[in-house]
């Protein structure tokens, strides 16, 4: 029985998708854990043991790990935390607890590059998901944290923009290189993990992409896929503290992504060499085809 948290986030839904392709053959029962049953296609809830409520509950974690070979486990965004610990470790302590009372032997989970950097203990939300993941690995169960650079799909959010002014903002310098991935690739490598859980101990699994790519890069990309100019404007911090603040994030959440981009900007995703293990096939060209042009022209 595989254990999925967050079906209908950006990773859970792709990895949803890829485990009903693959585990039926492979005899893996899948349950999901979610507060609206409702949100997932009807064709899907057909195919899967669906638990309701949030997995931040020990009621509902009992229900949703009795039986529990494997899970993946997503601590999810909560603007209005009173603190990033509370966000990630304090959400994550009671499932902590029953993946030992339940026997659950693989964990994995969605977090972050940037460990054994010099900027780690400073980097905002990155810093509490670590420390997320020192929480699981603690308990003795096998895991594997997903360490993650931005996303592509982090675009998604600008297509107004993209389409109404040919603009996409960030904060990093316009020349900085560094990895990006693709949040189908980050199912992918959760999918290999969950079905094949011959690993044992704790660890990383970097998802880098295929190559570095700055700003300047990307709106290059972008301007020959959409067929029009794109450029790239750098916001600075302040005026990420006021968006964010205008959006009603509360104070340490947006405190949190503040000291995230500032450490994003002083080298936090430089540290882990791109491999043959490391690297994710979805190029941003290829993500930018198949996924931002048809959002950006809908």
């Amino acid at each position: 029985m595989i254990v999925i948290t967050t079906p209908t986030g950006r990773i859970g839904s792709r990895l949803l998708d890829l485990l009903l392709d693959r585990a039926p053959a492979r005899g893996e029962e899948l349950r999901v854990v979610l507060r609206d049953p409702g949100k997932l296609p009807e064709a899907v809830r057909a195919r899967v043991d669906v638990v309701t409520g949030s997995h931040g509950d020990p009621g509902t974690l009992d229900r949703a790990l009795a039986g529990a070979d494997a899970v993946f486990w997503v601590a999810p965004p909560d603007p209005r935390a009173p603190s990033l610990d509370a966000m990630y470790s304090g959400f994550t302590r009671p499932a902590a607890t029953a993946f030992t009372a339940h026997g659950v032997g693989h964990v994995v989970g969605v977090s972050a590059l940037g460990r054994g950097t010099p900027v780690a203990g400073r980097a905002g939300h990155v810093t509490a998901s670590l420390a997320m993941d020192d929480l699981i690995a603690g308990t003795g169960v096998a895991y594997r944290a997903l360490a993650n650079p931005a996303f592509m799909d982090n675009l998604l959010r600008q297509t107004a923009a993209l389409r109404d002014r040919g603009v996409f903002t960030d904060t990093v310098a316009a020349d900085r290189k560094a990895p990006l991935a693709a949040a189908r690739d980050i199912a992918g490598a959760a999918a290999r993990l969950l079905l094949d859980r011959s690993w044992t101990g704790t660890g990383e699994v970097p998802v880098l992409g295929p190559e570095d790519l700055s700003p300047n890069d990307m709106a290059h990309i972008m301007s020959e896929v959409l067929g029009r100019p794109v450029r790239y404007e750098r916001q600075s911090l302040d005026d990420l503290r006021a968006s964010l603040t205008g959006y009603g994030f509360g104070a340490a959440i947006v405190d949190g992504y503040v000291d995230m981009m500032r450490a994003v900007d002083e080298g936090l995703n430089d540290g882990v060499p791109r491999t043959e293990r490391t690297a994710s096939p979805t190029t941003f060209r290829q993500w930018c085809e198949e996924v931002l042009a048809p959002a950006v022209r809908a």
